[in-house]
């Protein structure tokens, strides 16, 4: 089974309209936060329709309280809840949702006589995958998952027995059928760049859309109400192929099983990041693709039991991002010196390696000590793997294993010292404004580093534009934040007013203001508005850099947080026609002639480090709200945020 479009579709386009899901629930921990029927965020003020049919879930208004409690009760939803909290041993497993998503689905199925006997490996065109996952002589089940499939298939036929007023029989296939369905195509939803709410199954026009670690399409979900007010319902752009229905035309493959059965859940739209011509297979990714070959294989495997074979994880060498996210080094970063240690085994050190990071990040979230978990992992990346972590074999000499600026591991240590710096921040905020200033100068440089990071893997695999997107947003708003801290007014006597003014190099800020709208082919006005934007960043970084990396012992030996040329690592984008290394000598006289970049001579003492540090910021927030416009389109939630943050 698979998807395919229809026609020539362009670069960030939808190519569906808003899809009502099958089935949705929300996490355990966001119950009583969000509404259950439309995933409102609930304030502590807003009203809670009391109905005697849902005292478990919290809605928005009446209207949802109406529409979703009679599903709740009348699906066994509310029984799993009673069972739950009169027998908590009978579900030792943790969050509930698929269960209670499970009911719900088993429940639309039954009123649509939709469960036919015996059980096929699909239902309603959707794969359960259970003969994989349910059962013991499967090929290399996993037992944590049977466990988890088969107890939580045992209390939902035990919750439907309670609410049919039935002692329970013992059987369970149709539960078990219907969990494994949920377990293979649920996704998880995210709103309007919240935590996740919880998850949705939706029919075969997004379920058939299959997995590739280079995909070709995003998908973005909007609320009920978010849809009414600027969805145009678009039509359906894409139609799923396969054996079980003739593909004649995109309205006849729309699945009806939603339509009638009325729930306000998250809706999801299919978005192209990449030019898609007619006729061409349409995919996502089941996986976080900032990961390495081996990971992708093997979470993939775990929970839907397939292996990948799709172009990145086929190629032969491998791909440049793959390569990059597993490279080790000798501790010298200078180009002339590097080496890469392939004689090692290096599969066994970076598994002790990630558990001993694991085993920080565990101390970090039941100690709660940010500065220590700063020190340890500050330390494992200059260290690495020392003595005390890797015993090296008899007879051999002790082997000096460091990671790429760009493993994975390393990204993800970035991340974490981003935050835990940032809290560190908040923590001295009262009467300590010097240290709070240094911890927030440090968790910008590392948001900065993860963000140039990712963009340098970008410019060799396009679906890396959701993460690039998030990074170069969440860099920005660091700058500007660091950029407006009171605490400048005491190191530059004579700060200059920090006026949001448009680039001369680049058009980035014009087009934002013009809500990205482009006349032009997408992959042309992205190429130039990429290349535009690292060349003004490459002139504005140096002086900034300099300014944020003081007093941290290992952001200092990082020359260059977006051009990783001084690695030897010299790449040339795919994406189009420019290059990720860029000059800065060069550049830097030209553009300071435009009045782009104040001399130094112009401005007060510490002012030149502060400007340079707003216009940066202000360019990464706009690139990365540009990207997020071809993930997710531009009239999401996006446009708002970056508004906010930039004027206030």
């Amino acid at each position: 089974m698979e998807t395919r479009v229809e026609e020539d579709i362009g670069m960030g386009q939808d190519i569906t309209p808003p899809l009502p899901p099958l089935s949705f629930s929300l996490y355990d921990s966001c119950l009583h936060s969000h509404c259950s029927s439309c995933f409102l965020s609930l304030s502590p003020s807003s009203p809670r329709p009391a109905t005697a049919l849902s005292p478990f879930l919290a809605y928005c208004s009446s209207k949802c309280a109406l529409v979703d409690s009679l599903l709740h009760l009348s699906s066994a939803e509310h029984h799993l809840f009673l069972l739950l909290r009169s027998h908590p041993s009978a579900w030792p497993h943790g969050d509930s949702s698929d269960l209670r998503a499970s009911l719900r689905l088993l429940r639309l199925l039954e009123l649509l006589h939709l469960l036919p006997s015996p059980l096929p490996n699909r239902l309603a065109g959707l794969m359960t995958n259970r003969d994989k996952l349910a059962s013991a002589s499967g090929t290399m089940p996993n037992d944590e998952n049977l466990v988890r499939i088969r107890d939580g298939a045992r209390v939902m036929a035990m919750a439907r027995s309670m609410r049919d007023g039935k002692e329970f029989g013992g059987k369970c296939e149709v539960e078990e059928a219907v969990l494994c369905l949920v377990l293979t195509n649920a996704v998880e939803v995210r709103v309007n760049g919240e935590m996740p709410l919880g998850i949705a199954v939706y029919d075969r026009c997004f379920s058939w859309i299959n997995h590739s670690c280079s995909p070709n399409t995003y998908y973005r979900f909007t609320l009920f109400s978010e849809v009414l007010a600027w969805s145009n319902h678009k039509k359906l752009r894409m139609i799923p192929v396969g054996d079980e229905i003739i593909a004649d035309t995109g309205a006849s493959c729309v699945c009806e099983l939603a339509k009638g059965f009325d729930n306000y859940g998250p809706r999801m739209t299919v978005r192209s990041i990449t030019a898609i011509k007619r006729g061409e297979e349409v995919t996502v990714t089941y996986t976080d693709l900032l990961q390495p070959t081996t990971i992708r294989q093997s979470e993939l495997w775990l929970k839907y039991q397939f292996f990948c074979c799709c172009r990145r994880c086929n190629a032969v060498p491998q791909t440049y991002l793959d390569h990059c996210l597993r490279e080790t080094f000798s501790p010298n970063f200078l180009p002339a010196n590097t080496s890469s240690i392939n004689f090692f085994p290096s599969d066994e050190a970076i598994g002790k390696l990630k558990d001993y990071f694991d085993t920080i990040i565990a101390e970090y979230m039941s100690v709660g000590n940010p500065a220590s978990c700063c020190e340890k992992i500050e330390n494992l990346l200059t260290r690495c793997l020392a003595d005390e972590l890797l015993e090296p074999d008899k007879g051999s000499s002790p082997v000096d294993f460091r990671l790429s600026l760009l493993h994975h591991l390393a990204l993800n240590a970035y991340t974490t010292l981003y935050s835990t710096y940032k809290i560190r921040a908040d923590l001295h905020v009262n009467g300590m404004q010097l240290q709070a200033f240094d911890m927030s100068r440090t968790s910008t440089a590392y948001c900065l580093l993860l963000a140039g990071a990712t963009h340098h893997l970008f410019l060799s695999e396009i679906s890396l534009i959701a993460s690039a997107a998030t990074f170069w947003m969440s860099a920005g708003e660091s700058l500007l934040c660091l950029a407006r801290n009171s605490f400048w007014d005491s190191i530059a006597p004579h700060p200059l007013p920090l006026s949001i003014q448009k680039c001369v190099n680049c058009p980035l800020l014009e087009n934002f203001e013009g809500n990205f709208s482009c006349t032009r082919d997408q992959s042309v006005e992205f190429d130039e508005t990429s290349q535009q934007f690292l060349y003004c960043i490459s002139v504005i970084t140096p002086t900034a850099w300099s300014f944020l990396v003081q007093g941290c012992h290992y952001l200092k030996d990082i020359k260059d947080p977006i051009n990783f040329s001084w690695l030897g690592a010299i790449r040339t984008s795919y994406i189009g026609d420019f290059h990720a290394q860029l000059g800065h000598n060069e550049l830097y006289s030209s553009y300071a002639a435009k009045g782009n970049i104040p001399r130094s001579n112009e401005l007060g003492p510490g002012s030149e480090e502060r400007t340079s540090t707003f216009q940066l910021g202000v360019h990464c927030l706009v690139y990365g709200g540009y990207l997020s416009g071809i993930c997710y389109g531009h009239h999401s939630y996006m446009m708002s945020y970056m508004q906010n943050l930039l004027y206030g």
